[in-house]
């Protein structure tokens, strides 16, 4: 007889290959992440089809040893978790495959899941008794948006960036900074050698709305470094990464606060790869503090492209007998 409670995540939205076993929905018995980072980091950005071939390569494997880790077998399954979207789509074929094949041959339910609604479930791994309604920041290097999660358990999406996510320009001025991939951990770490206000950056649309835009960010640092190559030296370069990353997080606080009063809303979730971004979570929290709102974010594991918080999502779906049929297909794009 199978377990009621144990549920498989599979992840492959990007290049990450992952699968996951919880039970009840929190407790992680496993959590196996095959990363592709190295793969990519000769382009400074992820390739699809390179991606895609590599997650071919990998996914027995991950789901294999994932299950090992768990010490459970196909059999002990309740039911197969996979994210459909939005990602690149031949890499999500792959996770979606699998989770059909594995859902079909035990006779078990398949729950497609949305990814940047997942990365917000992974604070419930941890912190499973949040009370809703919370405002959510998912910032990576695909996603930058602002949701709230109603009472009743409904996302509501309130911003998303206009252009290039929080996490892709990060990588951008990284990889042309030559600062290494990925971006985000490489600019944090020679941020802290730098003073973050030596240089003045833009804060693009910082008071306007809860839309995000990076973009002019973007190009004024490119324009900065053409204007004046100095700034690449040993000795400028980490101011001048500092300063960028305080203008990027500057908005994220700025912006999430806003959408948090503006709905009366008393706590915040981080969510996303950014999201691990220490700088991002102390100033997050002490802004946050003086207006008697709470910040929650997961462990840094449960940040980026995992398969546990696929599962946790999955797990909530199933709950409420949201299951998906067979022909469930991939979507690029995001939708609620």
């Amino acid at each position: 007889m199978k377990n009621k409670n144990i549920i498989l995540g599979i992840e492959t939205s990007c290049d990450d290959t992952a699968a996951a076993v919880l039970k009840d929905g929190c407790k992680v018995l496993s959590n196996i992440v095959a990363t592709q980072a190295e793969l990519h980091a000769d382009f400074g950005g992820i390739v699809p089809e390179v991606a895609s071939r590599r997650h071919i390569e990998l996914i027995n494997l991950v789901i294999a040893q994932a299950l090992k880790r768990a010490n459970l077998d196909f059999k002990d399954l309740q039911a197969v978790g996979v994210t459909c979207g939005p990602g690149l789509i031949g890499s999500l074929l792959i996770g979606l495959a699998s989770a059909k094949s594995i859902s079909y041959s035990l006779n078990i339910p398949l729950i497609g899941v949305n990814h940047v609604i997942s990365h917000i479930y992974a604070n419930f791994i941890e912190n499973p008794d949040i009370k809703r309604p919370f405002i959510s920041l998912v910032a990576s290097g695909g996603h930058t948006s602002i949701y709230i999660l109603k009472e009743n358990d409904e996302f509501e999406i309130l911003g998303s960036t206009l252009d290039d996510a929080a996490g892709e320009v990060l990588d951008k001025i990284a990889r042309f900074l030559k600062l290494g991939y990925p971006g985000g951990p490489a600019i944090e770490e020679i941020s802290i050698k730098g003073n973050a206000n030596t240089y003045k950056l833009p804060r693009p649309m910082l008071e306007k709305g809860l839309d995000f835009s990076f973009s002019g960010l973007k190009t004024a640092v490119i324009y900065m470094v053409r204007k004046d190559k100095s700034l690449l030296s040993k000795e400028k370069l980490p101011d001048l990464a500092a300063s960028f990353q305080k203008a990027i997080i500057d908005v994220l606080v700025k912006k999430t606060l806003r959408a948090a009063l503006r709905y009366e809303v008393l706590t915040i979730v981080l969510a996303g790869g950014v999201s691990s971004n220490s700088y991002l979570r102390s100033e997050m929290k002490k802004i946050a503090k003086f207006r008697g709102i709470n910040v929650i974010y997961p462990s840094k594991e449960y940040c980026t492209d995992n398969a546990a918080m696929v599962a946790c999502l999955a797990f909530n779906k199933l709950k409420k007998g949201q299951i998906s049929k067979l022909d469930i297909d991939a979507y690029s794009q995001i939708y609620m």
